[in-house]
């Protein structure tokens, strides 16, 4: 039987989707005490039996690379889970799970890929998107292109304590992607 908080976590992400990318301090709030304990719980590996089925996979990424990004907006702990993200989406995708959700929810599978600071992962987001989810493909040529020219995401300097280049403050004081 299917643990029922999957189909919890996925039908809140789900009917919260005008706020996906709002930076909504309300949203992140309730967020955050929503899921608070099963983002711990999958941080801690004590959800990984939910990897065995898409709907469980997408929940594990929901929790591991959007809770973060909500929950500790601005701070390091926001990419916490990163490496737990990826290494679930390469999982994701070797099962084929991609295909089998919901148009709407595959990008999920795919952000972990978008999210990283290696070129070779972005890659990979760039041609996921452009199997998987075309709508997306010019965010995942933005992303990689970015990674390919300065070698990591230049609105995180400031978070990691990392100086900025010349051509990093120019660029972010240009417009440039902020996150």
């Amino acid at each position: 039987m299917t643990d029922p908080r999957i189909s919890e976590v996925i039908a809140w992400w789900r009917a919260a989707s005008k706020d996906w990318f709002s930076k909504s301090p309300a949203f992140d709030a309730a967020f955050r005490r929503r899921f608070a304990p099963l983002h711990e719980a999958a941080m801690a590996g004590d959800l990984s039996p939910w990897e065995a089925i898409p709907e469980g996979c997408l929940a594990l990424l929901i929790l591991l690379d959007q809770y973060p990004r909500n929950a500790f907006r601005g701070t390091r702990e926001m990419y916490r889970a990163d490496l737990q993200a990826l290494s679930l989406a390469r999982h994701a995708k070797k099962q084929g799970f991609i295909d089998r959700l919901p148009q709407d929810l595959r990008l999920f599978m795919l952000l972990p890929f978008a999210h990283s600071e290696v070129l070779e992962d972005q890659n990979l987001s760039v041609a996921l998107h452009r199997r998987h989810l075309p709508s997306g493909l010019h965010r995942a040529r933005r992303h990689r292109d970015i990674i390919a020219r300065f070698g990591r995401f230049p609105h995180r300097q400031p978070i990691f304590e990392r100086a900025l280049t010349p051509e990093e403050s120019q660029y972010l004081n240009a417009g440039g992607f902020q996150g």
